[in-house]
């Protein structure tokens, strides 16, 4: 086995990677992304399976099918272009490249900052920028509202577009990370509570909440070791109102988040004209600021090192057993 791959970790190298080079433009407009392979595949096992008037136990059964053919699609294919790379000199460093792929450090941290940049210049170009980032309604926000809802976006999409698909290549390789993303495109796009899928979305939705418990825990933890003055009081925090979310994960990183800010989150929000009220996470004062943006930007970049150097660690440990 080649040194690069005992010592940094194929995991490691791609978030360092993706860190800095993201997915080019170039190559989205030549290919596309994977993600967007990935939805079309979901989008026509919805149009083939999905069928009204069926009872919610058939349509249980019929969504798990889509879920079991997505994953098998997913597999498949990667297991195959892992085993070929490993015959390559420089095969690890191919599959991280692919790896990179599905890891959105880069394009996550961009996104926030386009709302941090966008609310210098005008609170309507904040409300956009946020837009493409969140689902809720940003036409009434104001500043700490628009901030608001950056910085939850940023604490809960670490979890799920950084931490869990890095540590699942960490834990199962080329495959791990692309069933992941999967998983977690599936239960973006047929895992809510809507009349179409409240069934069919079921194991969607069901998978991607187990999936997704690791990560959400090591992300909150992350969040909190990136102040470590403060280390004990935000992981108190954190477990105080995690369980508060709606989401059996959500909860942990956004109130990493708040607590590592001394802000507070959650609160009343309208989704499609609709309000919902969702409990506070954090203790700390409601009139985040733009600057508070660029302090979350702040611990993103900290935590994302901390888990590198972790991903270091663990790779020289298993050297050393090796």
């Amino acid at each position: 086995m080649d040194w690069p791959v005992l010592v940094f970790g194929r995991a490691a190298w791609a978030l360092l990677i993706e860190r800095f080079a993201g997915y080019p433009q170039p190559v989205f407009d030549r290919i596309s992304h994977p993600v967007v392979w990935i939805g079309k595949l979901i989008d026509w096992l919805d149009k083939q399976l999905n069928v009204k008037g069926v009872s919610p136990q058939e349509g249980r059964l019929r969504g798990a099918v889509a879920v079991l053919i997505l994953l098998a699609a997913a597999f498949i294919p990667s297991y195959y272009v892992a085993r070929f790379l490993t015959h390559w000199p420089l095969g690890w460093l191919a599959e991280a490249l692919l790896a990179t792929t599905l890891i959105a450090q880069k394009s996550l941290k961009d996104h926030v900052l386009a709302v941090y940049d966008g609310l210098g210049r005008s609170l309507a170009e904040g409300r956009q920028k946020v837009s493409l980032i969140v689902g809720r309604d940003p036409t009434q926000l104001d500043e700490a509202g628009v901030s608001k809802a950056a910085l939850e976006s940023l604490a809960e999409n670490t979890s799920d577009g950084i931490v869990a698909p890095v540590l699942w290549y960490a834990l199962l390789g080329l495959p791990g990370i692309v069933m992941y993303k999967a998983i977690n495109t599936a239960d973006s796009m047929i895992g809510h509570k809507s009349e179409k899928y409240q069934w069919f979305g079921w194991a969607a939705a069901r998978l991607d909440d187990l999936v997704n418990l690791p990560a959400s825990r090591l992300t909150g933890y992350l969040f909190a070791a990136a102040e470590p003055a403060r280390f004990r009081q935000i992981v108190e925090v954190m477990q105080r109102d995690a369980p508060k979310h709606g989401s059996p994960n959500a909860g942990w990183p956004e109130a990493a988040m708040a607590a590592a800010l001394g802000v507070r989150f959650g609160g009343p929000r309208s989704y499609d004209g609709e309000m919902v009220d969702l409990p506070y996470m954090g203790e700390g004062r409601d009139d985040i600021t733009r600057d508070d943006i660029k302090r979350g930007l702040r611990v993103l970049s900290r935590a994302m090192w901390m888990l590198f150097l972790m991903l270091l660690f663990v790779a020289f440990c298993v050297v050393a057993v090796v």
